[in-house]
């Protein structure tokens, strides 16, 4: 079973800057996968070869975007990755929440591989 977990960062940029790297194929492609590709509400994310799909199932225009891996929707899973952020209105920092699942087993993975995904976002960001 697949538990839930939660992350988060501070980042230095526009909200407007953030929704483009979150929420279009090529934004995602830049920082998430290798290549992404979007047909009706089917993302397909690509890395070194394979790919997945996810249903995107919720987005808040600069705020944030849920997928559901399909996999997980064909095997009943009740898990998705939510990629989040809000700005501290006092300061102007950016926090970028990240809500995903894994099996207890490759939770430290999953974190590992989300920390080198934001690490390359906050590079091209300049962040």
């Amino acid at each position: 079973m697949k538990e839930k977990y939660e992350l988060e960062f501070i980042l230095n940029s526009s909200p407007r800057i953030l929704e483009k790297m979150f929420s279009s194929p090529d934004g995602l492609g830049e920082w998430f996968a290798d290549d992404v590709t979007v047909k009706d509400d089917i993302y397909t994310f690509s890395w070194d070869g394979s790919s997945e799909q996810a249903r995107l199932i919720h987005h808040k225009l600069q705020s944030c975007i849920r997928f559901k891996w399909l996999a997980d929707e064909e095997d009943g899973v009740n898990s998705y990755f939510e990629i989040g952020y809000n700005i501290d209105p006092i300061t102007n920092q950016v926090a970028l929440n990240i809500t995903d699942f894994a099996i207890p087993e490759d939770k430290e993975s999953a974190i590992l591989l989300w920390n080198q995904q934001v690490t390359d976002l906050k590079r091209i960001l300049g962040a």
